[in-house]
């Protein structure tokens, strides 16, 4: 009796051993149909922020609800399993960084019901002790460009953005005009050309025949041809 007993036991805890082990490989199985469904990536007031930026920051890069793990290290490696335990569910709704790659510093968009001061505690004091900047940007009252760059950025850097952004712009204006004085003096010649065509072909050379290909305010667009800064 003792012997059978001994036997159903080990068998039976040998069935469970076997049984929990077939659950967790059935769990660690990729599935044919996946238990999931698309859903949005950001709401209404974080898609205002997102737009907004995406114009006041114009030359750096917004990343989306990125953790803060993604662009920090541990100053000692042996603890970087327990702080990336504990800091893996920290993110900001958004971190802008230059083009380079280097982040700057993050922005947060409060939910209706706001943002907990423990947790505006929590990011600000971890980010400032990394060197970078944290701001609350509600999308009802959003702060001027000016200042978030300057927060970002510092004052000398808006200050030569500034003078850049207008450089580009009157770049573009200056290339935008040059390539339609070029557009009409292409026009110009292509008619010239279609006039000594027709010259060619003919022996009369009545008035009319010999200003149909020019234009009534040549005298107001010069035809000379050399090229020029504008």
């Amino acid at each position: 009796m003792v012997i059978s007993f001994l036997l159903g036991l080990f068998a039976g805890a040998a069935l469970l051993y076997w049984r929990n082990k077939l659950v967790v490989r059935q769990t660690r199985r990729i599935p044919k149909q996946w238990p999931l469904k698309l859903r949005p990536f950001v709401n209404n007031r974080e898609k205002r922020v997102w737009v907004w930026l995406a114009k006041v920051m114009f030359d750096h890069q917004i990343l989306v609800k990125l953790p803060v793990t993604r662009f920090t290290s541990p100053a000692n490696q042996g603890e970087a399993s327990h702080w990336y335990k504990l800091l893996n569910g920290v993110y900001c709704s958004f971190t802008i960084c230059n083009m380079e790659g280097k982040v700057l510093g993050c922005v947060d968009v409060p939910g209706p019901k706001g943002i907990s001061l423990s947790n505006q505690t929590l990011k600000h004091t971890l980010l400032s002790q990394c060197g970078l900047h944290y701001w609350v940007v509600d999308p009802a009252n959003l702060p001027h460009l000016t200042a978030i760059r300057t927060a970002f950025l510092g004052e000398e850097a808006v200050k030569n953005g500034q003078r850049n952004h207008l450089d580009h712009q009157f770049n573009h204006v200056r290339e935008h005009l040059q390539a339609a004085v070029l557009r009409q003096r292409e026009n110009k010649n292509s008619n010239f050309a279609r006039l000594d065509a027709e010259l060619a072909n003919t022996t009369e050379f009545p008035e009319s025949r010999l200003t149909s290909g020019w234009e009534q305010n040549s005298f107001v667009t010069p035809l000379d041809s050399r090229t020029g800064g504008l």
